[in-house]
C-alpha cells in the first residue's frame, strides 16, 4: 500500500530494537523499550503558515531521525508497525 503523509508529517518506520546489552545480557521482551529512533519512510509537503504559504520540511525520506517518546499514531502498513508523528516531535537527525 502507499501512502502519502498530509503537511507536516512524516511515516516512520521503528529501528531493530536491541536483544542484548553491551555487556552481552540479553534483555527479555517484557522489559524493553520501544526504540526511539527510526528511518523516515515518506514525508508531507510541508506546513501551511498562515500567510498560506508552505514551509518546506528539513526532513526528507530516507534520514535515520530520532523522535519523543511518547510522539505520533501507531499505524499498519503491510503488516508492518510505522508510526506518523510531526516535525515538531522529531528531536533529531542522526547523521552516519
Amino acid at each position: 500500500m502507499k501512502i502519502r503523509p498530509l503537511q507536516d508529517r512524516l511515516i516512520i518506520k521503528r529501528v531493530a530494537e536491541e536483544n542484548k546489552t553491551k555487556g552481552g545480557l540479553f534483555i527479555p521482551d517484557t522489559a524493553k523499550e520501544k526504540p526511539l529512533e527510526g528511518k523516515v519512510i515518506a514525508v508531507g509537503n510541508g506546513k501551511v503558515l498562515e500567510d498560506g504559504k508552505v514551509r518546506a520540511m528539513d526532513i526528507k525520506a530516507g534520514d535515520t531521525i530520532l523522535f519523543s517518546k511518547y510522539a505520533g499514531t501507531e499505524i499498519k502498513l503491510d503488516g508492518e508497525d510505522h508510526l506518523i508523528l510531526r516535525e515538531e516531535d522529531v528531536l533529531g537527525i542522526i547523521e552516519k
